[in-house]
């Protein structure tokens, strides 16, 4: 039996690996790049196990990036392996989280985009290579700051065409591409 401690450690290890290697290495999201290399990433593994656990730690995390100094911690990447693995109970939840940024009065200040291992886009098939553009190994809310992408979105003039180039990489790619791609060495 492991403890805790080490599976946290896999989890972000299993996270990194997919940021590195999909999010990062297929240039997904061409903001993530700048914010690893400068270790601005917080990787947090909560250990919810029902929606309103994670309720409370999604809002803990939100007020404790909004208190964080940005050149320390950019982003967070809230990883729940144990809650919302279902994708349509995971995509319900998020109504509750865009609920929890309004509560704290952080709504224009932080927002929140997620990744599932089940992730679909609506009106897709469920294996559509589309949708891998947002499945992680495990769901995964990541919070943001407003300002952050404001300046990343003024960097990347294209930024409005990230999305038909995600999925003209994935259809390169094709899902034995995506299998090989994430695999662990």
């Amino acid at each position: 039996m492991s403890s805790p401690a080490i599976e946290r450690d896999a989890v972000i290890a299993q996270t990194v690996h997919w940021l590195e290697k999909a999010v990062i290495g297929l240039n997904l999201c061409p903001f993530a790049k700048a914010v690893h290399v400068k270790k601005q990433i917080r990787y947090v593994v909560s250990e919810a196990e029902t929606p309103e656990e994670l309720l409370e730690k999604l809002m803990e995390e939100l007020q404790y990036l909004a208190d964080a100094d940005p050149e320390k911690i950019d982003t967070t990447l809230l990883i729940h392996p144990n809650v919302l693995t279902d994708f349509f109970d995971f995509n319900e939840f998020l109504d509750v989280a865009d609920a929890a940024l309004e509560d704290l009065g952080l709504d224009g200040f932080l927002q929140i985009a997620n990744f599932h291992p089940e992730y679909q886009f609506a009106d897709t098939d469920q294996n559509d290579i589309g949708n891998y553009t947002n499945r992680s190994p495990y769901p995964t809310l990541h919070l943001l700051r407003e300002d952050s992408l404001d300046r990343a979105v003024e960097a990347f003039p294209e930024a409005a065409d990230i999305f038909e180039k995600n999925i003209e990489t994935m259809e390169k790619l094709g899902h034995d591409g995506w299998d090989k791609l994430l695999e662990r060495p």
